[in-house]
């Protein structure tokens, strides 16, 4: 891609309302562009981080046994009075007979009625990759906390305790992994249910100051808890709890019957007698985990990708015109994504905009880096500058 060309622009603005890292780096930086408190755009490199957090959440989803579908964001009230949800502050009610979906439990659980009869269909998990509405009433942390967002949200469903039991903690291996192949390192914390469950739940926090919660964590063994939870000393060892903040990623959550009652949704056991399905809820905050990457991985310059979610792995700078930069761009472009800085503009704003977007890599091709031999290749998260001749870069 030519930045001459992009859609995606830097500023050397900042928006008087920028309150958070996130929300200032990837705004200057051309990620993404606000469109009211809590709302955003997300301009082509914001979309290219996203889908490569959505592929990689999507390939752990679908190892752990899942199959995604989509479901509609406008659903009927009637479904959300069916479980007591229907007058939660945070719904928007575009209709008096209709609710944007702020989670799915009400839609995929008469889904599923139509398809569990017996044990034989169990178990069975689906998931989504969806926008989802929440009417926060403190919008806020640029996409931290907004009230339009996307998550990836699964749900399972469970013939006996121990099947849900072992499923909850595959699950949990699976969102370390996610976390940990976006760069992030995760904590699991409990938590209560909300407006979930009536059970303890399990958080997955990135501890950050930038983040909203409270938590209490075990200096001894590591296990955390949501400062909802009034706990004195570590359940588990009697360690002493010290106190961070951590951005929320993930939660999952033991619904139980809660829906399946609501619902009606049984199977008929190896018995033939009746029983309620267990279901579990699965969630991460795929737009968030954008800007909890940000919050974490970036300095005083901008942005800092790791590479799995990169939206260029290579930010190739042009100083003066010169065809073997145009070579190095096209043949580089068949090999990986390239982001080529070809504008008229001065060396010290190219480079402070290869800073400020973030790339894993940089290559600067001028007429003194050609003089020595060959082009200048330098990490975003390194200081170290080398000169590399351009045969050996054509050829990785």
């Amino acid at each position: 891609m030519k930045l001459s060309k992009s859609f995606s622009q830097t500023s050397k603005t900042v928006a008087h309302d920028a309150d958070s890292v996130n929300a200032r780096l990837l705004t200057q930086a051309g990620f993404v562009e606000k469109v009211a408190a809590g709302v955003y755009s997300y301009l082509p490199f914001g979309r290219k981080v996203l889908a490569k957090i959505e592929r990689i959440v999507r390939e752990e989803m679908d190892a752990l046994g899942g199959e995604e579908i989509l479901m509609p964001a406008l659903t009927p009230l009637e479904n959300w009075k069916k479980t007591g949800r229907d007058g939660v502050e945070i719904a928007f009610r575009p209709t008096p007979k209709t609710v944007l979906g702020w989670s799915h439990e009400e839609i995929v659980t008469p889904l599923a009625r139509n398809r569990i009869k017996s044990y034989r269909d169990l178990p069975l998990a689906v998931y989504q990759i969806q926008t989802k509405f929440r009417n926060e009433p403190r919008a806020k942390s640029g996409l931290m906390r907004g009230r339009e967002f996307l998550m990836k949200d699964m749900y399972s469903f469970h013939a006996t305790r121990k099947d849900f039991a072992e499923f909850y903690e595959r699950a949990k291996t699976a969102y370390f992994k996610v976390f940990e192949r976006v760069g992030l390192k995760s904590f699991l914390v409990k938590a209560g249910g909300g407006e979930f469950t009536e059970n303890v739940s399990h958080e997955f926090q990135v501890l950050t100051d930038a983040g909203e919660d409270k938590l209490k964590i075990c200096e001894k063994c590591g296990l955390g808890w949501n400062a909802e939870m009034e706990i004195a000393r570590c359940e588990k060892c009697g360690g002493a709890l010290v106190e961070k903040k951590g951005a929320e990623v993930g939660n999952i959550f033991d619904l139980g019957t809660k829906y399946s009652d609501a619902f009606d949704l049984n199977f008929a056991g190896a018995d033939g007698k009746p029983a309620k399905v267990l279901m579990g809820c699965f969630g991460i905050g795929v737009s968030r985990l954008v800007a909890t990457i940000a919050e974490i991985h970036h300095d005083e310059n901008g942005l800092i990708w790791p590479e799995s979610v990169a939206p260029f792995q290579i930010h190739l700078i042009s100083l003066g015109e010169n065809a073997e930069a145009e070579k190095i761009y096209r043949e580089l472009s068949t090999k990986t994504e390239v982001l080529f800085d070809d504008r008229n503009s001065r060396a010290g704003e190219k480079f402070a905009d290869a800073d400020l977007i973030g790339c894993p890599t940089r290559i600067l091709v001028s007429r003194k880096t050609l003089e020595k031999g060959g082009v200048e290749i330098k990490k975003r998260n390194s200081d170290k500058v080398e000169i590399v001749p351009i045969e050996k870069i054509l050829q990785k």
